[in-house]
Order: C-alpha cells, then structure tokens, then sequence
C-alpha cells in the first residue's frame, strides 16, 4: 500500500526510482514469486507508465527492468527486437548479453554471434563485460564444434558456427519390425520392388511438360557461395509484446449462473 500510494500522488522528477524500489521489494518478499507477489503484473505497469520516456533510454535501471519483463513475456525474442528498434538500451551491454544467451538456449549459434558483434560495434557498455561474454560464447561453440567433429570425422569443416548449427537428417533407412520376422524390409527401391511382385508391370510414367515455365535456383543453406549474415534491421513495433497470460485471474460475474 506504500508504495502503490507513493507512485499514485509521486511529484518527483524521477519515477523509475519509485518503481525499482517496487519491484525489488517485491522480489525480497516474494521470492519464490506466486500469485500474491504478482510481479509480473507490476512489471508490465512499471513498463507502461514510464513508456515512451526517452530520458530513460540509456539509463541501465531502465534496461533491467525491461528484461526483467521480458522474463514474463511468451516470446522475449519479441521484446528485445521491440527494444532495439526503439533504441533502448542499445548502449549497454546487458542488452546483447541477454538476447544472445536466448539465441544460444535455441542452437541459433550464427545469430547470437550477431548480436555480440551488433553489441561490440556499438561498443555497449561495460565493453569489457561484453567482450568476456563473447569470448565464453565462443569457447562453448569450439567445444561443440570439436565433438561434432569427434563424432563425424569425415565431415566436411564448415566452420565455427555453421557446424555447431543443430542438423537434420532426411531419407534414413526403414527398420524392421519382428524378432523373428521382419515385415518390412529396409529399403524398397528399384529392383527390390519388382522382386516383390514380379507379375505386375512397371510402365514409365509420361513426363509432364510446362510450357513457358521460368526457371528458378535451388538454394542451398551449406553452399559456401551463400549470403553473408544478415545485419540487424530496426523493427517497428507499435506497442511492446504481450506478456504471458497470467493464472487465477477470472472476470467478474454472477454466482447464481453456474451449475
């Protein structure tokens, strides 16, 4: 209540003082979170009503308390887009930190790498944090990148990101069912399927034929030709992303209804 009192009738000149005093003194007495802590709820107030504060944009209190939301969110990859368009907290390193961590979690390797580099152009501060980071990121990806190695040892090298990249195999064998007996045999193609049933005829399908069908390339993903990476484009997001739908909050309504 003193604090909800505090920022109803607050005439100072800083406001996000107020809300992280808030929201930590929420998390100190509610630290296993719950329903009656209601953080995330308070987060997304704090959010809204210092919403669209510039003065803000660069202060590291203001960037904690966005990727403390972006916790809350169903897609944080949403929110920290939504932030890097609007130029918030791209100064600071916490910013590229965070949303790398989230891209590694996922095994998108060659896009966190692209937010630590977007991050050390910048030169977000503290650089020296940064770059420690990036350097840890990388020592992880070489270790990955050896024991694929390890496991395949005829593969080609296709670099550092790009074989840490999770792979999937396509047109692998069928395998029997039956200890004794197996239904199906492990592959059924050309021959072996004329074996099969010998009496029945084979006749060459008819090519079908396009007129005036223009010609397109197939791309390639692994092709070393390909595109470089893609660097990073400013989104417009009108609002910030929705947070998760919160539990045990139902609308109102009559008792008398239900059955």
């Amino acid at each position: 209540r003193e604090f909800e009192a505090e920022i109803r009738f607050y005439s100072g000149d800083d406001p996000l003082d107020v809300w992280e005093r808030y929201i930590r003194w929420t998390e100190q007495a509610f630290p296993g979170g719950g329903k009656d802590g209601n953080l995330a709820a308070v987060l997304e107030r704090a959010v809204r009503a210092l919403h669209g504060q510039q003065r803000y944009y660069k202060d590291p209190r203001y960037l904690h308390l966005w990727l403390k939301f972006g916790d809350c969110c169903n897609e944080p990859l949403d929110l920290y887009s939504y932030l890097h368009s609007q130029e918030i907290g791209t100064t600071l390193a916490p910013l590229y930190i965070t949303w790398a961590e989230v891209l590694e979690a996922r095994g998108s390797f060659r896009k966190a790498d692209l937010i630590f580099q977007e991050g050390l152009q910048r030169k977000a501060e503290p650089l020296d944090k940064l770059q420690a980071h990036h350097k840890q990121f990388q020592a992880r990806v070489s270790r990955q990148t050896l024991l694929a190695l390890e496991e395949g040892p005829d593969g080609d090298n296709m670099g550092l990101l790009e074989i840490a990249e999770p792979q999937r195999s396509s047109l692998a064998d069928l395998k029997g069912r039956g200890k004794k007996k197996v239904r199906a045999p492990i592959s059924r193609v050309g021959d072996a399927v004329k074996a099969v049933n010998p009496n029945r005829s084979c006749q060459p399908q008819a090519s079908l034929q396009l007129p005036n069908t223009p010609n397109f390339a197939v791309f390639d993903e692994n092709s070393v030709s390909g595109p470089e990476i893609p660097t990073l484009t400013a989104q417009s997001w009108p609002a910030p992303p929705v947070p998760r739908a919160k539990e045990n909050e139902l609308s109102a309504g009559p008792w008398n209804s239900g059955r």
